[in-house]
């Protein structure tokens, strides 16, 4: 027999039935009774009888199950070989993204590439923005994504979407409808800070600074993801990216943009002197057009 041939008996055997054997298979019904046929010819003896609308194993075919499974056991380790192989032909693509882009952003726009390059494997990772410059001067990353310029002479800066800097409030906060707030209306509001990470705007710290009496600032912590936490836990307000602001909306918080605006924008950092390849090209554009509709909406 051949190994096509058992590849038919094993599925008729588990199912029972042509047609959804032939569906398993991925083949032509009527190609899955050929080849049962030519195996029964081979064999000398009948594999199946049809009872009641349903394939029925005969004596002699269930006295092969056993052997049939042993040659899919052994079959399994050049499964595991091949798709190594696979991979190791296509290399990952390394993607690494600062915590609000690596949780709201990049999910989505993976899973969008995978529907286009199945066979593209790839990692994602998620640190600070000078963690992300050292993973790409150190070739363990290709791609990285930051809501900031690290302005270093062997990295390629590109902006790909911009957006505005939002207020994260406890629900029923602000009022209803209210489609932005001043920054002197933070002055001596309770707020959740960040420590250790590069601000998101310079001059707005410095506009926060100057605010009399100033933001009282008692909790802070490492991601804007916990500054959104810490709101929801009633620790004051938070100003953080448009992303973050995304999930903290569908999480029932209230949200609203500055005034004036503060722009902030979102940058695909690559090693300069390598070119991105096709499929990093490829997930900058899908990158692309998932966040300008995020912040669209």
């Amino acid at each position: 027999m051949r190994l096509r041939h058992i590849e038919v008996i094993q599925a008729l055997l588990q199912t029972g039935h042509v047609g959804t054997a032939a569906e398993w298979l991925q083949l032509p019904a009527a190609e899955v009774e050929d080849l049962l046929r030519d195996a029964e010819s081979q064999l000398g003896f009948m594999l199946f009888a049809s009872v009641r609308g349903r394939l029925q194993a005969t004596p002699e075919a269930r006295a092969l199950q056993a052997e049939i499974a042993h040659v899919y056991a052994a079959l399994e380790p050049v499964q595991r070989l091949a798709s190594s192989l696979r991979q190791y032909l296509a290399p990952p693509l390394r993607i690494i993204g600062t915590p609000p882009l690596a949780q709201q952003l990049l999910p989505q726009s993976l899973a969008a590439l995978r529907r286009r390059l199945p066979d593209a494997p790839c990692t994602l990772l998620s640190d600070a923005t000078h963690a992300i410059v050292r993973s790409l001067l150190l070739r363990e990353s290709d791609l990285g994504l930051s809501l900031h310029d690290p302005e270093h002479p062997d990295i390629d800066c590109q902006v790909l979407a911009q957006g505005k800097l939002q207020l994260l409030a406890p629900h029923g906060w602000l009022q209803p409808r209210q489609k932005y707030i001043s920054v002197q209306d933070l002055a001596g509001q309770a707020m959740v800070g960040l420590e250790g990470q590069e601000p998101l705007s310079p001059a707005l710290e410095h506009k926060l600074q100057a605010l009399r009496p100033a933001p009282g600032i008692q909790t802070r912590v490492q991601t804007q993801l916990m500054m959104r936490s810490m709101v929801e836990a009633g620790e004051g307000l938070a100003i953080v990216d448009p992303f973050t602001a995304l999930g903290a909306r569908a999480a029932g918080l209230d949200v609203c943009p500055l005034s004036p605006a503060v722009p902030i924008s979102l940058y695909a950092l690559t090693f300069r002197h390598e070119k991105p390849s096709a499929a990093i090209q490829a997930l900058l554009g899908i990158v692309t057009a998932q966040a300008e509709a995020m912040l669209a909406s």
